[in-house]
């Protein structure tokens, strides 16, 4: 097996590619060891001393890890663990915890708009961000604001804030009027 991995815009985060799927549909996200009992390979990579997070994509795993630990010496016990996991045969996820996270759901009178929203996301945002090793969704909408979530590289970028508001700020106001402004939300 081999495992290719490829820089973020996050300094913090590294892309790392199985060559195989990860999760067939949506993504999870573990931004600390708690809450990783629900992955086996999760977990194993939390056992790395200095990683902060982890992120599922389809075809991808992104961890993160501290401003005090040196990619060089973290790196090979990460690739070590995901190579294991793989060759073990054990699930990626766990019992009804395997479902995939994403957009909130919303309704009301606001729910043509927020469906619009949710579509831009999908076929214009989405697959752009999670080439970069990440994830956003759809957290809410009130009085104009669109509230996203950050997930995986995208959580603690120096740039995120400039993908918000140049890039999909930008992108919903321009396809929907009634978008005035993206803010993030956290976990």
């Amino acid at each position: 097996m081999f495992i290719q991995t490829e820089s973020t815009p996050n300094p913090a985060t590294l892309k790392f590619l199985p060559g195989q799927t990860v999760l067939e549909t949506g993504t999870a996200d573990f931004p600390s060891a708690e809450g990783a009992e629900q992955s086996p390979l999760a977990a194993r990579i939390f056992k790395v001393q200095g990683v902060t997070g982890v992120f599922f994509g389809n075809d991808f795993v992104t961890v993160t890890k501290s401003d005090e630990t040196e990619w060089d010496h973290v790196k090979p016990a990460i690739l070590g663990a995901i190579m294991e996991h793989f060759q073990s045969g054990k699930p990626i996820m766990t019992g009804a915890s395997a479902a995939p996270s994403g957009h909130a759901e919303h309704s009301g009178e606001d729910a043509e708009i927020v469906g619009q929203i949710k579509e831009l996301l999908d076929t214009r945002v989405r697959p752009a961000v999670a080439q970069d090793g990440g994830d956003i969704t759809f957290h809410g909408f009130e009085r104009g604001v669109v509230y996203l979530h950050m997930q995986g590289a995208c959580a603690g970028c120096p740039s995120s804030t400039i993908t918000l508001k140049m890039g999909i700020e930008n992108l919903l106001r321009h396809y929907i009027p009634e978008v005035t402004e993206v803010r993030p939300v956290g976990v």
